[in-house]
C-alpha cells in the first residue's frame, strides 16, 4: 500500500497517483522524489489529456517536470522528428530545462534532447537536427536563425511550450515568438507556463491557444519539486538593510560575517556595479566572480560550473542570472541593489529556499528606497523583516579575517571530452576513485557532461592529486587534456 503525503492539508500520494507510465514513475523514485508539487499535481493529468494550458507558478515550484513528465509520456523514440518544441528566454534557462528533461528520460533508451541557443557554433546544431532529435529547447533568435536556414523542422511537433513566457515578451521577444509560432502545426498542444498574467500573455493565449486551461498556483508550501526545487515563500528569511551606497560593500561583508552562507549570489542592477564590487570583492581576497550580459556563452558556463561546483563561493550577477540559474543548495541571495519590479525581487530571492529548506536573503536600501521596500511588500503581501545597519566601523581587514568563506570548497577540471565523445559521469568518477586515481568518492563533486566537454568538482585538498591522476591517466581507456578552471 502506498504511503500517502500531506500537503497543503491535503492527502497527496505519490507520483504513482498521477496517470504516468511505470517508467517514468520509477525515474521519480530513482531521482528521490515523493510527492507532486501543486503546479505537477494540477498540471499533468491535463496535459497527458492533450489539453492547451496556461500556468501561474513561481520560481522553483517543479514547472519543468509538470510540462516535462506528459512530454515524455508521448514521445514516440522510433521517430526522429522534432516532437516537442520548448521556446525559453535565456540561454541559462535552456541549459537548465534541458538537462532536466534528460533526467527525467533516462529511461527512454535514444532519447535525443538538442539545446539550440547562441553564443555557441550553430555547426553542430545543424549537425544534430540533421541527424534527428526529439526535443528541441531554444531561445528565439537561434530559433529563427534555424528556421531561416531551413534546418529546423517544427511541422511536426505535437507539444509547444513557452517557458516563463512574460519574461519573453518583457525582453522583446513577441515579434520573434509569434514568427515561430507560425512556422508549427495548427493542431499542436500550446503551454504556457508564466510567473505572472500580463495582457501580452492574454492575447497570446486568445491568438495562438484553444479553449485552454488555467492553472494559477499560489503560495505554494515548499514539497520536493521534480526540477530538485522547490517554491518555499512562507518560510523564507527575507532582511532588508537601510545602507548607503557608499557604505554597502562593507554591509555586504558584515553581512557574510554574520550569517555565514555556503554560497551567495550577490544581484546588481547593472554590469558596471557587478563588476566594481565583483573586483572589490576578489581585492579582499574573497572568492568570487562576476556573470552579466556580455560574457561569451564559453565564460558564462565556465563561470557557473565554478559556483555551482563549489570552486567560487559569491556570484555577482546582473538579472540574466535571475531565471534559469539551477544552483542547490544556494546559501543566500543579497540585494546589492533592489530592483526597479517587485517581480524581479521574487525572481531573485527565489534562487534560495528550495527543496524544502529554509531560504534566505537580504536587500540593501538607501532612505530614498522605501518606497520600492513597500511596492515589495504590497506585491508581495509580506513583511520584510527590518534589520538593524551592522557596525561598520571596523577596517576592511578586521571583517575579512572572521569571514568563513574565503576559500573555494572545491576545485573545478576541465576533461576536453562529453557527451558526444560517449563520455558520462561513471567514466570520470572511475578515473578518479579507482586503482589508477585511488580518491575517495566522498571527495569527487559534481559532475557536468557538454557535448565536446566536460567538468569535474573534487575537493580542494586532494585537488592536486586528483589533476594528477587525470592528467597521468586514462578516462574510459583514453587520454583527454585535463586542466584547472580558473
Amino acid at each position: 500500500m502506498e504511503e500517502s503525503v500531506y500537503i497543503n492539508g491535503m492527502n497527496r500520494k505519490g507520483f504513482s497517483a498521477l496517470p504516468l507510465s511505470r517508467d517514468l514513475i520509477t525515474v521519480t523514485t530513482e531521482l528521490g522524489f515523493t510527492a507532486p508539487t501543486p503546479i505537477q499535481m494540477e498540471s499533468i493529468p491535463l496535459l497527458l489529456k492533450g489539453k492547451d494550458l496556461i500556468a501561474q507558478s513561481k520560481t522553483g515550484s517543479g514547472k519543468t517536470a509538470a510540462f516535462g513528465l506528459p512530454i515524455l509520456e508521448k514521445i514516440e523514440i522510433r521517430h526522429r522528428d522534432v516532437q516537442a518544441f520548448i521556446l525559453c528566454p535565456t540561454r541559462e534557462l535552456c541549459a537548465q530545462v534541458a538537462r532536466e528533461i534528460r533526467k527525467l528520460g533516462r529511461r527512454h533508451a535514444g532519447l535525443q534532447v538538442l539545446v539550440v541557443a547562441g553564443g555557441t557554433p550553430i555547426g553542430p546544431q545543424c549537425f544534430a537536427l540533421e541527424k534527428g532529435v526529439h526535443i528541441v529547447v531554444g531561445t528565439p533568435g537561434r530559433v529563427l536563425d534555424h528556421l531561416d536556414r531551413k534546418t529546423l523542422d517544427l511541422r511536426r511537433v505535437k507539444t509547444l511550450v513557452l517557458d516563463e513566457a512574460d519574461r519573453m515578451l518583457e525582453m522583446g521577444f513577441e515579434e520573434d515568438v509569434e514568427r515561430i509560432l507560425a512556422g508549427t502545426p495548427k493542431n499542436r498542444q500550446t503551454v504556457l507556463f508564466s510567473a505572472t498574467f500580463p495582457p501580452t500573455i492574454e492575447r497570446m493565449s486568445r491568438a495562438y491557444q484553444n479553449s485552454p486551461a488555467r492553472i494559477e498556483i499560489k503560495d505554494e508550501e515548499p514539497s520536493e519539486a521534480m526540477d530538485g526545487s522547490a517554491s518555499a515563500p512562507k518560510k523564507n528569511k527575507q532582511l532588508v538593510l537601510e545602507v548607503e551606497q557608499n557604505d554597502r560593500v562593507k554591509a555586504l561583508l558584515r553581512v557574510i560575517e554574520k550569517y555565514k552562507p555556503e554560497s551567495v549570489i550577490v544581484f546588481c542592477n547593472f554590469k558596471a556595479s557587478v563588476a566594481n564590487v565583483a573586483q572589490e570583492l576578489y581585492d579582499a581576497g574573497m572568492s568570487v566572480d562576476a556573470l552579466h550580459g556580455d560574457l561569451e556563452q564559453r565564460d558564462r558556463d565556465r563561470i557557473l560550473a565554478l559556483f555551482r561546483n563549489g570552486s567560487v563561493r559569491i556570484l555577482v550577477a546582473t538579472d540574466v542570472a535571475a531565471r534559469g540559474l539551477d544552483v542547490e543548495n544556494l546559501g543566500a541571495v543579497i540585494n546589492y541593489e533592489l530592483p526597479n519590479q517587485p517581480e524581479i525581487f521574487v525572481h531573485r530571492v527565489g534562487r534560495t529556499g528550495r527543496a524544502g529548506k529554509v531560504g534566505f536573503s537580504v536587500s540593501f536600501y538607501s532612505a530614498r528606497e522605501k518606497v520600492k521596500v513597500q511596492a515589495i511588500e504590497e506585491y508581495t503581501s509580506t513583511t520584510l523583516e527590518k534589520e538593524k545597519t551592522p557596525d561598520l566601523s571596523e577596517s576592511f581587514s578586521e571583517i575579512i579575517e572572521k569571514i568563513s568563506i574565503r576559500e573555494p570548497l572545491m576545485q573545478t577540471f576541465y576533461i576536453s571530452a562529453g557527451r558526444k565523445d560517449k563520455l558520462r559521469p561513471g567514466d570520470i568518477v572511475g578515473a578518479l576513485t579507482g586503482e589508477a586515481g585511488g580518491l575517495p568518492f566522498t571527495q569527487v563533486g559534481k559532475i557536468e557532461i557538454h557535448d565536446r566537454f566536460s567538468y569535474v568538482a573534487v575537493a580542494t585538498e586532494i585537488a592536486e592529486k586528483a589533476l594528477t591522476a587525470l592528467q597521468n591517466g586514462k578516462i574510459k581507456g583514453r587520454k583527454f587534456k585535463v586542466d584547472r578552471v580558473k
